[in-house]
């Protein structure tokens, strides 16, 4: 029976921006974090009957929006909040600038790993603040895999004193790692002994591909850094909906919330009415819909792994997210080589690592073997 995933859709009728970069060429597109499916039908519903109302003015957050999240949070992760700790966002990448503003003062930095999501890097020059970037540790043996390199980032704090921020992206992107609970702890120690504020962007939690694994908070491995850590998360990723622009943070120290709340003034709009509506039914209606997606990208995940080793590229595993990080620096100019054989992938260069390449496998099978079989004939004659 066929999945609901193996459906096409005409993305260019409402402007996609991951198909739009392409219009009018024959280059499948496979680069931005935004995936090829449908949203769930519960969520697509309640949008309709909002739609239907036919009002779309100023809306406030509604009044079972916060005891829904928390009960989310609880249900899924273990994690118990008050519904005071919630601030809501109309973007991650808002957040990560707001955190990197509301901690760090003129002359202060953060330090973050690299590669990752461009953001987390730019914000510095956004931001006016300094800026530490540590790589991670890279093995390769039958998958490639990343681990943080404790005692660099130990160095390069007592090197850097005016460090007050640690930003974290978990699970990883675009390394699809999910930090293990080992590992958040003793990034917690690290930050307590350097006086650091902890800020973990886990707008990819509910994407965890291994079934037997569960997505831990960073917060929730460290309960006893509550005050000192912002957690950033969405439903845009998992559910498809980033156009809506519906994000929260979860800060559960009143101080820290203040300061975060402080640099939004006059600067972050309200969330727009339909983010609410959608949020609101992700969070309740569409975990069959999740489940099914999680199935899907498994497998997805398998094929692109099988290629990338038939094409001796070295890629992840990915534990978490719908991307593959591919190491393609034997190849020149990697990202400019795909695009000429059909293929569009993101350019590592942003991410902090030249020569690699992110590959997006949320699409149809039929479009995603389309496009490793071009892949693999581009590479034939190498």
């Amino acid at each position: 029976m066929n999945s609901p995933f193996d459906q096409s859709h005409n993305h260019l009728a409402w402007h996609s921006s991951k198909w739009e970069k392409y219009r009018g060429t024959d280059i499948i597109p496979l680069w931005v974090a935004d995936m090829d499916f449908a949203a769930p039908p519960a969520l697509q519903a309640a949008l309709a009957a909002h739609v239907e109302h036919g009002v779309f003015g100023y809306t406030r957050v509604p009044r079972n929006l916060p005891h829904v999240t928390v009960e989310y949070l609880q249900r899924h992760y273990d994690w118990a909040i008050d519904d005071a700790s919630l601030v809501w966002l109309p973007g991650l990448v808002l957040g990560i600038n707001l955190a990197v503003r509301a901690v760090c003062a003129e002359g202060d930095a953060y330090a973050t790993f690299t590669p990752v999501y461009p953001p987390f890097l730019d914000a510095a020059k956004h931001q006016q603040r300094g800026l530490i970037a540590l790589p991670l540790i890279t093995m390769v043996n039958d998958a490639m895999d990343f681990r943080i390199d404790f005692v660099a980032l130990e160095s390069s704090l007592s090197a850097n004193p005016q460090t007050r921020l640690l930003l974290i992206c978990h699970p990883h992107n675009p390394v699809g790692k999910a930090w293990s609970a080992d590992e958040l702890r003793q990034l917690g120690a690290i930050a307590v002994r350097h006086d650091l504020i902890i800020c973990s962007d886990e707008v990819h939690c509910d994407l965890i591909l291994d079934a037997a694994q569960r997505h831990l908070p960073f917060a929730l491995a460290n309960p006893e850094l509550a005050a000192r850590t912002i957690t950033l998360m969405g439903m845009g990723k998992t559910y498809n909906i980033a156009g809506l622009g519906v994000a929260f943070a979860v800060i559960e120290d009143a101080t820290l919330r203040e300061k975060f709340h402080a640099a939004m003034t006059h600067l972050v709009p309200d969330i727009n009415a339909f983010g609410y509506t959608a949020m609101l039914a992700a969070l309740t209606e569409c975990e069959p819909w999740r489940q099914e997606l999680l199935a899907y990208l498994r497998v997805n995940r398998d094929c692109v792994i099988a290629t990338m080793q038939r094409l001796k590229i070295a890629v992840t595993r990915v534990e978490a997210t719908y991307l593959a990080w591919l190491d393609c620096r034997h190849i020149p100019d990697a990202h400019r080589f795909f695009e000429q054989h059909g293929v569009g992938l993101s350019n590592g260069a942003p991410f902090g690592a030249a020569g690699f390449l992110r590959l997006n496998f949320a699409c149809p099978r039929s479009v995603l073997n389309e496009a490793l079989l071009r892949m693999e004939q581009s590479l034939a004659p190498i």
